[in-house]
């Protein structure tokens, strides 16, 4: 008799999972809101050149190498663990009680996000999932953040990489039934990969 297949929920988190944005507030708590501003003031162009021309990922790049280039690592470490305790308290009510039902059924939970895993690893822990799957920052061999990401931003395509990657690793070839739950044009191949795709 064929083994049952193991349900797999797979979130993204910014819209999704929260109302909102989680990415630009912790820049902000990170650095402060006075040289917050000046970075985005003086980056304005570029980014908006590059979100004119589709490079959403470049725009990204650029703000984190102009904000957090030489930021101690242990310290935005303990302040990513400091914002998770929010980000979980604005859970909305119905995707809590959507983790709940895949919780109960014995599902493995994944939040598959290009927000930062600095936050969202512990925010994973945190609300019970199994994993998470979010942007990396590169760490120098001097402990402090080289403003480069450590691979790709984890958008789009990037998403349903990952997911995939994960699922190898995990599930080691067993079969699987993917709910994915999306809200924007990032989780497209997300939401396509998936046995039941929910739009939110």
């Amino acid at each position: 008799m064929a083994a049952e297949p193991q349900g797999v929920a797979a979130f993204d988190f910014d819209g999704t999972m929260i109302r909102g944005d989680s990415f630009m507030p912790f820049l902000v708590r990170a650095v402060g809101p006075a040289k917050f501003g000046q970075i985005v003031i003086r980056s304005s162009a570029s980014t908006a050149q590059a979100y004119r021309l589709g490079r959403r990922d470049a725009s990204k790049a650029v703000l984190v190498r102009r904000l957090l280039r030489g930021y101690p690592a242990d310290r935005l470490d303990d302040l990513g663990r400091r914002y998770a305790v929010l980000l979980a308290q604005r859970i909305r009510p119905h995707m809590a009680e959507r983790v709940t039902w895949h919780q109960q059924r014995g599902h493995r939970l994944v939040i598959v996000s290009a927000s930062l895993d600095v936050y969202l690893a512990p925010t994973g822990v945190a609300l019970g999932f199994d994993h998470v799957l979010a942007t990396l920052l590169e760490v120098g061999s001097d402990g402090r953040l080289t403003g480069r990401l450590q691979g790709p931003n984890v958008r789009g395509v990037e998403k349903s990489s990952r997911l995939r990657s994960w699922l190898a690793r995990e599930l080691d070839g067993a079969p699987y039934q993917l709910w994915a739950y999306g809200d924007s044009a990032g989780d497209r191949e997300l939401l396509a990969m998936a046995d039941h795709p929910v739009r939110v």
